[in-house]
């Protein structure tokens, strides 16, 4: 089964790090997002281990992309066993696509976005001590945005530890678009302002690009990629 998807991918350190932890790509049926942790040495090193397993997916044939996606994670967790060091983790998620159809497998506080006809909807959810608080009720999404303690996860890909990811089913309509990003991009940029870019730009390459320097014109205090994939049919 055929689809079309325009594509693109901006990545960059932002203003206070001085190297870039996170690992995207961007291929013909799998697109990815992997922001690392434990450092330099460590977070770069996880998050280039888990995007060299997914970035195998790209020529999977379709018939069970949930499957193939849950394998590649447990792949990506011996991985980082065998060769991250300790205390290196990593977030990650990725869109596997066959046809229209898509599965979404998601671990940590990078995210998914869908826009639909000028609406913005979050289609992962953050594995965070604060996402855990908003869905208690005990915090307001406005304190969310600003709590000090946002960043701590509670579930992410990490050497000496098993974590099985989220997987959303979905299918995609004609003029559909994606995005995948690191919380460089979503601690700084509220959604009510993701969305105009987004919306506003016809190309995937301007629409990311645009993202990144509002993340950067808010301080820039993280990497910030930008994945943006339009569905065509």
């Amino acid at each position: 089964m055929t689809h079309v998807l325009r594509t693109a991918v901006v990545t960059d350190v932002g203003r206070r790090r001085r190297d870039n932890e996170d690992t995207a790509y961007v291929g013909e049926r799998l697109q990815a997002v992997a922001d690392g942790m434990g450092g330099h040495a460590g977070g770069e090193v996880a998050s280039g281990i888990a995007i060299a397993v997914l970035s195998e997916l790209d020529g999977h044939d379709g018939a069970d992309p949930a499957a193939a996606l849950t394998e590649a994670v447990a792949e990506i967790g011996r991985r980082l066993d065998e060769q991250a060091p300790a205390g290196a983790g990593t977030t990650l998620t990725a869109l596997l696509w066959s046809g229209p159809r898509f599965v979404l497998a998601h671990l940590g506080d990078s995210r998914c976005y869908r826009l639909r006809d000028g609406d913005l909807e979050q289609l992962s959810r953050d594995h965070t001590l604060v996402q855990d608080l908003l869905d208690e009720g005990r915090i307001t999404a406005e304190e969310a945005f600003h709590h000090p303690r946002r960043a701590i996860l509670v579930r992410a890909l990490q050497a000496g530890s098993a974590s099985e990811p989220d997987l959303l089913h979905d299918e995609a309509v004609p003029g559909d678009r994606y995005l995948l990003c690191s919380d460089g991009l979503t601690d700084v940029v509220p959604d009510t302002e993701i969305v105009g870019p987004l919306a506003g730009e016809d190309d995937p390459e301007a629409a990311a690009r645009r993202l990144v320097e509002l993340a950067n014109d808010g301080g820039g205090p993280d990497n910030i990629t930008c994945v943006v994939i339009d569905y065509e049919g």
